[in-house]
């Protein structure tokens, strides 16, 4: 059969939801064509970008269109699946200023918040569901009362119900507005801040200058650090403490950081992560950890899905059951302060508009680190410099460092900037599905050697790349390894996008990764061999892996192309263990809290892997209490 007659067959035979049998050698193993399943991904389809998710629906994110009429279907078809289109996403059509008519499909239940902001020639909504709820903002700047609502199978009284909301969602935004507490940058520790602040009883409002909430939180793995957690003890993990995670974060840090935040951090921990679990049903995998470098345990948990979108769905959800309004696309600007040097509020900008929020308990800033301002991480570190790209999301660029260094806050340790050894090449962003290195893949030079331990500090890692031959390394798997960390089905989306780059590929036996990778076929068997007669824990005659090595002898095997990228900024402001900010002598300064990234303490020169998710939950919820009782 040739290879022409085959593809026609395997389109038949999926478009027939049948199970067909390849061709293959006498004597070979068949396995057959599996139609493909619905998946969490993005993807865009005549302009309409789509995230779409494993129980078959989809969310329309953007839409590029310069068209009058626009059409939001029902379904939308991605790689062979059909999803149902169920939402239209924040900022989905902001700004499409020649969009005059919308149909809505049918499956659609919700209108985000901003998803039409700007589009202010739209006269005519028709609705083809019973029942379509609108987001805060969905309609902003627009002039309602010249809307059309064609909506043929909506109930009078759902009709009307819905003509209420888009009112309501099109208000424009008072100049001033008065809260209990502000926070600032609607990430983890913004979340937590805001969720907490909330719950103590405080009106609070969570201000964002990106379009959408999440910044790093969002696209990091969102592992977790927490010593005596749930997971241990189905590993055998029953010596673990606060006081062993507090000894490793010290001294990861090269013993810089603060050691009365770190202690706080460590013993809050569990809490924390339970608190993620129970309260806003974060879901964690059940029956593995992480082993990052720095740690002495096993101790980092896991979310479903390997990415902070676990999270950050439940952060945002559980924000708009407590009705905590989420401004996007506002920009902090300045602190404001009484004439007692108290902080009360804060002024912000969205659009060319200045808006000022008042803030009787005082201000959360969470607005992250400056990683992905490569002038602020260069003038800070020289040398991390333009061989660097980076892994941040685009908002983490430091401005309101100097914001708050203007209203008395001391700036520390700005010049500890860490890299994450294992990024993608061309992009810079975090290879996660090599996370499989916690698990036992290795790491090699084009010379197809092993150069360090795998589970090393990230700065140490980072640095012994950029000595290799080309400053990169090939990280190197196989189904041994792959079966316990599964990172190729959980980051199914990079594993095509990857290989497709040309950056990675899965292979049947080592010569296969030889020729892919062009490294010399001998050595790389030499390796492989060694590392295998070397697996197990304590049997690393040449780098002392701390967790143990695996037998790699068989196949499938994957490798992937890896390279170091600014990760994580270390330095920031001033805080103490109850998150409150330092002015350089030390002193309080009163209503100005701060949590996450934006602080300088508790990492000191290089922040251990897992540590991020901890620090921002643990001092976002101590930084929104403190907020809300100081409202009181």
């Amino acid at each position: 059969m040739t290879m022409k007659a085959m593809k026609k067959v395997l389109v038949s035979a999926l478009a027939a939801a049948l199970v067909v049998t390849a061709a293959a050698p006498a004597g070979a193993a068949t396995s057959p064509v599996k139609a493909p399943k619905a998946i969490n991904g993005k993807a865009t389809v005549k302009g309409v970008t789509v995230k779409t998710s494993k129980k078959g629906t989809a969310t329309v994110t953007a839409v590029k269109s310069k068209k009058a009429t626009v059409k939001v279907a029902a379904t939308i078809k991605v790689k062979g699946v059909t999803y149902k289109v169920t939402a239209i996403g924040a900022n989905a059509f902001k700004n499409c200023k020649k969009v005059k008519k919308i149909s809505v499909g049918k499956n659609v239940k919700t209108i985000g918040k901003n998803a039409f902001k700007g589009c202010k020639k739209l006269k005519t909504i028709t609705l083809a569901n019973k029942k379509v709820t609108i987001k805060k903002g969905a309609f902003a700047g627009l002039n309602t009362k010249k809307i059309t609502i064609k909506a043929p199978k909506m109930s009078k009284k759902a009709l009307k119900k819905f003509k209420k909301a888009l009112k309501k969602a099109a208000r424009k935004l008072p100049k001033t507005s008065n809260y209990d507490v502000v926070v600032i940058g609607a990430g983890g520790a913004g979340f937590s801040a805001a969720i907490t602040a909330r719950n103590a009883g405080a009106n609070v409002v969570l201000l964002e200058k990106m379009p959408a909430v999440g910044g790093n939180s969002l696209i990091s793995g969102a592992e977790m650090n927490a010593a005596k957690n749930w997971v241990q003890p189905k590993l055998g993990i029953n010596d673990d403490s606060p006081e062993l995670h507090a000894e490793d974060t010290f001294k990861g840090g090269d013993g810089k950081g603060d050691m009365k935040v770190i202690n706080v951090m460590t013993h809050q921990a569990l809490d924390a992560a339970k608190w993620c679990r129970d309260y806003l049903g974060v879901r964690f995998e059940d029956d593995n950890l992480f082993f990052f470098g720095g740690h002495s345990r096993k101790r980092a948990l896991i979310p479903v899905g390997h990415t902070g979108t676990e999270f950050i769905a439940k952060f945002q959800a559980k924000a708009d059951e407590l009705g905590i309004p989420v401004i996007t696309n506002m920009k902090a600007e300045e602190l404001i302060k009484n004439k007692d040097g108290r902080v009360v509020g804060v002024k912000a900008t969205m659009d060319g508009s200045e808006y000022t929020f008042n803030a009787k308990g005082g201000v959360v800033l969470a607005t992250g680190g400056f990683g992905a301002n490569p002038e602020m991480v260069k003038k800070y570190n020289p040398k991390i410099d333009e061989r660097f790209k980076t892994t941040d999301a685009p908002g983490s660029t430091g401005e309101a460092l100097y914001m708050a260094e203007r209203a008395g806050a001391e700036l520390v340790n700005m010049g500890y900037i860490q890299t994450y050894p294992i990024c993608d090449p061309l992009s810079g962003a975090i290879e996660l599905i090599a996370d499989a290195r916690f698990d036992g893949a290795i790491m090699l030079n084009q010379e197809g050697k092993r150069f360090v331990e795998e589970l090393q500090r990230r700065d140490v890692l980072s640095e012994a790349i950029l000595n290799q031959t080309g400053q990169y390394c090939w990280v190197l798997w196989n189904d041994n390894i792959g079966k316990i960390s599964n990172t190729v089905k959980a980051h199914a989306n990079e594993y095509e996008a990857f290989t497709k780059q040309g950056i990675m590929t899965t292979c049947d036996d080592l010569k296969c990764i030889a020729d892919f990778t062009k490294i010399p076929f001998d050595q790389l068997q030499k390796t492989v061999k060694r590392v295998s007669d070397m697996a197990g824990k304590g049997n690393d005659k040449d780098f002392n892996h701390r967790a143990g090595l695996m037998d790699m002898q068989q196949g499938k095997y994957y490798v992937i192309k890896a390279v170091p990228s600014t990760h994580h900024t270390m330095g920031g402001v001033r805080i103490n263990e109850k998150a409150e900010a330092l002015t350089a002598e030390g002193k309080v300064i009163p209503g100005l809290w701060a949590a996450g990234e934006v602080t300088g303490v508790t990492h000191g020169t290089n922040r251990l892997g897992g540590n991020a998710y901890t620090d921002i939950i643990v001092f976002g919820r101590i930084a929104g209490e403190a907020a809300a009782k100081a409202a009181k």
